[in-house]
């Protein structure tokens, strides 16, 4: 492997944009490439895919393998660990139907989201610190650093196999068809960003968003668990409202405040600042575009749940269908959010990772 991008630089590290900085920054320098790019197009960008996009069959398929793999560990553990768990808490018959999947975030977003912190904070990289070193000595089809190259697997595949999960596992929410849009947008970052060698940002950016996957499914477990076996209990209680409060705070401290401010800039002003005429940059910047609009959109669940429990002083899904509940009185229809849909992460995710809790948070994650 090639020495780690991103040691060398500037002596002196740029201080973080603000948010005007950014837009009237970002704009100029966006507006202007756009100007000087005579030649777009569809012929151009086919060759320059050509000429910087490296990735061979043996990669493709070790992430075909994995994201198979995921899904059959997700099963596995589902059957032998989360089904006979949620029965020995004894859970609502409701809630132990969602347990399972909140469960399986859990383990892998912790996960995922502590080696992410490692690479950050533990090693030589200083991409969180210093965001425009992550294209210091970029160059085309230069050789990704193994440790990087793990995440991108894990990372790669997971969301590979989150696309089948959504539709084919998952509950059904409010939001599940953006979060399958956001799953593909997210892959398309990850595959393009491995491809061109991009790969120092996208760690950046998984760690930003994996963080709220993590809350909002901790926060959705202790909700099952605060009525389990038909009692209440206070700590699991704290503990839900703990992690509501915890996740609408870091969602917009990670993907409102740092993404935008770290990452977006480092793309759209820092990259053709260390890389003139870099390859697809109309194209990365807009998919991270993308993503921060969705995290927006996901932000407005959050505000709404956060209303909700300001009201009701109760934490719910506001993500969730209703069903109907209870019979057909002369009074009309009793509604509450619904029982095999209640659930997820903020947006992560997904996500936030639409992530909440019960979560009255969204999800998301995370390039």
């Amino acid at each position: 492997m090639s020495d780690q991008s991103g040691d060398a630089g500037p002596a002196e590290v740029e201080p973080m944009p603000g948010y005007l900085d950014l837009i009237t920054r970002a704009s100029t320098v966006m507006l202007g490439a756009w100007r000087d790019c005579s030649s777009c197009g569809l012929e151009l960008s086919k060759w320059t895919l050509l000429d910087n996009a490296y990735i061979t069959w043996t990669e493709i398929a070790l992430f075909l393998f994995s994201a198979f793999l995921w899904t059959q560990v997700r099963r596995g553990l589902t059957e032998s660990l989360f089904q006979p768990l949620a029965q020995w808490c004894r859970l609502l018959p409701k809630d132990a139907a969602k347990m399972p999947e909140s469960a399986w975030k859990l383990v892998f977003y912790t996960m995922s989201w502590s080696y992410s912190t490692y690479l950050l904070f533990f090693t030589s990289y200083s991409f969180f610190h210093d965001p425009p070193s992550v294209f210091y000595n970029w160059q085309s089809g230069m050789s990704v650093p193994a440790d990087i190259a793990i995440a991108y697997l894990i990372q790669g595949s997971f969301y590979g196999h989150s696309i089948y999960a959504t539709v084919y596992m998952d509950a059904w929410r409010k939001d599940s068809a953006v979060m399958v849009v956001h799953h593909i947008i997210t892959l398309a970052l990850i595959s393009f960003s491995y491809a061109f060698r991009y790969h120092n940002v996208g760690i950046l950016v998984l760690f930003l968003h994996d963080i709220n996957d993590i809350q909002l499914e901790f926060t959705k477990l202790n909700i099952y668990l605060k009525s389990r076996g038909g009692g209440y209990h206070l700590l699991n209680d704290v503990l839900s409202n703990m992690g509501s409060v915890s996740f609408s705070i870091t969602w917009f401290w990670f993907r409102l405040y740092w993404f935008p401010l770290k990452v977006l800039y480092a793309t759209c002003v820092s990259s053709l600042q260390s890389v003139p005429n870099i390859p697809f940059y109309f194209f990365f910047n807009t998919l991270l575009l993308a993503l921060l609009l969705m995290n927006i959109y996901w932000f407005l669940f959050i505000v709404v749940f956060v209303v909700k429990v300001l009201k009701v002083k109760e934490v719910n899904d506001v993500r969730e269908y209703e069903e109907e509940e209870g019979s057909k009185a002369a009074a009309g229809l009793l509604r509450e959010p619904r029982a095999e849909n209640n659930d997820d992460d903020a947006g992560h995710h997904h996500s936030a990772q639409g992530k909440h809790v019960q979560n009255g948070v969204t999800k998301e994650k995370h390039l």
